[in-house]
């Protein structure tokens, strides 16, 4: 699968949800990350982003979150969800 061709999103700003965008960039990946929790799970945060592009083979994409709390398997899912969408894909 190419990687990603058009911006997508997924997820909500409810409560213990996470709103992500994803979108082509050239030079590598972009992570930007807003979140309640940032200084206590920020780092934990971001290695799971990281994890989930790297399953996908995303390279080159910038990615913007924003979290309100959401545990690690929602934010997994609202990022998978992302970049099957940016990829031209069903989520």
């Amino acid at each position: 699968m190419p990687d990603i061709i058009q911006r997508a999103t997924a997820g909500t700003m409810e409560s213990s949800d996470a709103y992500v965008e994803i979108e082509p960039r050239e030079g590598g990946l972009e992570i930007q990350l807003e979140s309640v929790v940032l200084y206590q799970y920020g780092q934990d945060i971001e290695q799971s982003v990281r994890a989930v592009l790297l399953e996908y083979g995303v390279e080159n994409a910038l990615v913007s979150i924003v979290d309100r709390g959401a545990l690690d398997c929602v934010i997994r899912a609202r990022v998978e969800t992302a970049i099957r969408r940016g990829k031209g894909g069903r989520p």
